[in-house]
């Protein structure tokens, strides 16, 4: 088999399905990127829980595959020259890699034992633009939990109803939530998202009004981008019930500049190492102001910030991280946040509609 293409192109598919390509695995075919010439130039990585296939321009001089290992081709790849490459497998699965001055000379496999992307029913088809995704997928992803004994909550719950599709994660300490209105797609889904497949998915795609289809069937899921196609397994079992957590009434009601509330727990945060998980942030709501302050072993910091307030004074406490990762990833320049009492959830939305609410547990007292 041979082709030629730019080293640009190549190292971008390369790249995307990397993501896909087992670090380490007793198989050694897992840890390399099947390399297909067929009527374009396909590569395939595939780690048995996630699949990625891009498509890359190029121009095929003979048709063949190659399985190839992954570290080496992308390193590679990566330090060529900016110019054509030219890669070429001869006898014995000895594969030829040239551009310009470089001559690589790599033992490649053959493609026996190389899993394929499994084709899923397309049960249900869902169409959305590439950036809204994204978005959605980094305004929730923050949120899901590393806890594996609690293998549900490692992902994203994806529900389409009504016309709206929805991202929800949660780590037992808070919970992520972004709506978004899908006009004509009146399809019913609710299925549950591996965190990982959705943090590649979030690197692949790009922030642009183009459409992709996200097709899903029984177990498994499909992302379609054109000259790229994710699949992924999904997780199987009850999502957590996050609607009846979410309070309806609050006592206390503040709308702030987010950025100026961000920047002081962020401030008042360089006094809390994350070791020491014992020291809160302490938020006290009185006189239309929210007044933050810390006391560590390293010292004490006091911040003030001004807010429309209505109800209630009310003091509470949080682990100043998840109401800062919650506030990043919004971008609304007002936020409303509303307390019910010191010991229930906090709940940070937007002063109109609702289209995200992030909700943070606070610490005991």
């Amino acid at each position: 088999m041979k082709f030629i293409c730019s080293r640009d192109n190549l190292a971008e598919g390369i790249n995307i399905v990397q993501k896909a390509v087992s670090a380490k695995s007793t198989l050694p075919v897992l840890e390399g990127i099947l390399v297909e010439c067929g009527e374009n130039l396909k590569l395939m990585g595939n780690d048995l829980e996630i699949g990625i296939e891009c498509y890359v321009e190029s121009d095929i001089i003979e048709k063949g595959s190659i399985v190839i290992n992954s570290r080496i081709f992308g390193e590679i790849v990566r330090r060529l020259p900016d110019s054509e490459v030219s890669f070429e497998v001869e006898e014995d699965n000895n594969i030829i890699i040239d551009c310009e001055n470089s001559h690589f000379e790599i033992k490649g496999l053959g493609t026996d034992g190389f899993p394929s992307i499994p084709e899923i029913e397309k049960d249900i088809k869902v169409t959305l633009m590439q950036k809204t995704v994204k978005d959605m997928i980094r305004q929730t992803i923050f949120a899901v939990s590393p806890d594996t004994n609690r293998p549900i909550l490692t992902g994203t719950l994806f529900e389409s109803y009504d016309n709206q599709i929805t991202f929800v994660s949660c780590d037992s300490y808070r919970v992520a939530l972004r709506k978004k209105s899908n006009d004509g797609e009146n399809l019913e889904a609710s299925i549950v998202i591996p965190g990982k497949t959705l943090n590649e998915i979030g690197k692949i795609l790009h922030p642009v009004e183009e459409k992709m289809n996200i097709y899903i069937s029984n177990n498994q899921i499909m992302f379609d981008m054109d000259n790229c196609r994710v699949v992924s397994r999904l997780l199987q079992g009850e999502y957590f019930k996050y609607r009846s957590f979410i309070p309806e009434e609050f006592s206390t009601r503040v709308i702030v500049d987010r950025a100026n509330m961000l920047a002081s727990i962020e401030r008042a945060s360089l006094l809390i190492s994350t070791e020491e998980k014992r020291y809160p942030l302490n938020v006290n709501v009185k006189n239309d102001k929210i007044l933050i302050h810390t006391s560590t072993n390293l010292g004490n910091v006091n911040e003030s910030l001004r807010v429309d307030m209505e109800g209630k004074e009310l003091e509470i406490k949080f682990n100043p991280r998840y109401f800062a990762e919650a506030l990043r990833v919004i971008e609304d320049e007002k936020i409303e946040v509303c307390f019910t009492s010191d010991i229930s959830p906090c709940i940070i939305k937007p002063i109109d509609g609702d289209e995200y609410i992030y909700l943070v547990v606070p610490l005991r007292k």
